[in-house]
Formats: structure tokens, C-alpha cells, sequence
């Protein structure tokens, strides 16, 4: 560069394009992904897993993917995924899950996961849920999920779920509505 001017020039030159590429990515942030779910077919996710244990594990025994992407009432986002082989899961002592599981049998507390996770994150504002019962009841509750993992307390009686719940809750939502 020999000038002040021709540096000036350059500056603007790249603040212009900076400018372009921010408004290309808010435009294609509202696209669908470049391989949606349609392109693929129905079961793109579980062709996608067979073809990954064919290449890193061979096809025998098989395999569980977990997998979702949520962006919560409140505008959180929720990416998680988890894999395990069906193997190791068959042959698991399942017993020691039942708490884990029986923390999400109760419809109240079913209720605080979905309060929670719609932004209602306080014990003040959970107290105000006529649905949720006492403060007795409430507080007994919120234990329960805590000691199953399924919620974690913050500062000044607050609690949020874990992102690494949020989904596993939404698929077992999903497979019992089936």
C-alpha cells in the first residue's frame, strides 16, 4: 500500500463486504437445511446411522441414536445427541434407571418439567401454578426431579433442566404418544 487513501479504500471495500456476507447469512438462516428430511427420505436419520455403523463399527448388534434440536419457548436452544449400541443396552441392568424414570411418573411433576422449560424457573413463580399444588407439595416435587437429575437448582431457588435432558425428555414424550 502506498497511501493512506488506497488503505481507506480497502478498509471500506471490506466493511461492504462484511456487510453482504451478514445479510446472506440472515437470509439463509431462514432456509430449510440443505438436506432436509425430504430429500433424503423418511428414514434419512436411520439410514444415516446404518451407513455409520457399517463404516466404523459393522453392521452387527445394532445401535440407538438420540438426536434433537429445540429452541425452547424462552429462545434457548437445545442441541443434543447420544448414541449407544444396542448390545450393550440389552445386556444393561435396567434397575438401576427405574428412579431416573419413576421421577417423570407423577403428573405434577411431569407439569414443573413443562413449566421449567417454558420459562417458569423460580420457586416463587412455580408456587404460583395453581396446578402444582402446595408449597409442601411443590417443594417435594422439585426434589425429586433434582435427585433424578432431571432438574438442577440454580441461585435464589431457581432451577432449569439440563440441556442434556431436554431432549431425551422429548423423546420419551414422543414414544409414548405412539
Amino acid at each position: 500500500m502506498d497511501s493512506a487513501a488506497e488503505l481507506a479504500e480497502v478498509a471500506e471495500e471490506l466493511r461492504r463486504l462484511g456487510e453482504r456476507v451478514d445479510a446472506l447469512e440472515r437470509r439463509d438462516a431462514h432456509k430449510a437445511p440443505a438436506h432436509s428430511p425430504e430429500e433424503h427420505g423418511r428414514l434419512w436419520a436411520l439410514d444415516g446411522l446404518k451407513r455409520r455403523l457399517a463404516e466404523h463399527e459393522g453392521p452387527d448388534g445394532g445401535a440407538v441414536l438420540l438426536a434433537g434440536t429445540v429452541t425452547l419457548p424462552t429462545g434457548e436452544p437445545a442441541d443434543w445427541q447420544e448414541g449407544a449400541g444396542s448390545a450393550a443396552l440389552l445386556e444393561g441392568d435396567w434397575s438401576e434407571l427405574a428412579p431416573t424414570l419413576a421421577a417423570l411418573s407423577h403428573p405434577v411433576r411431569l407439569e414443573l418439567l413443562r413449566q421449567v422449560l417454558n420459562g417458569v424457573r423460580t420457586t416463587a413463580a412455580l408456587a404460583d401454578v395453581e396446578s402444582l399444588g402446595s408449597t409442601g407439595q411443590l417443594h417435594h416435587h422439585l426434589r425429586q426431579l433434582v435427585t433424578a437429575g432431571w432438574l438442577r437448582q440454580g441461585s435464589r431457588g431457581s432451577y432449569e433442566m439440563p440441556v442434556t435432558r431436554i431432549v431425551p425428555l422429548l423423546v420419551i414424550l414422543t414414544a409414548v404418544r405412539r
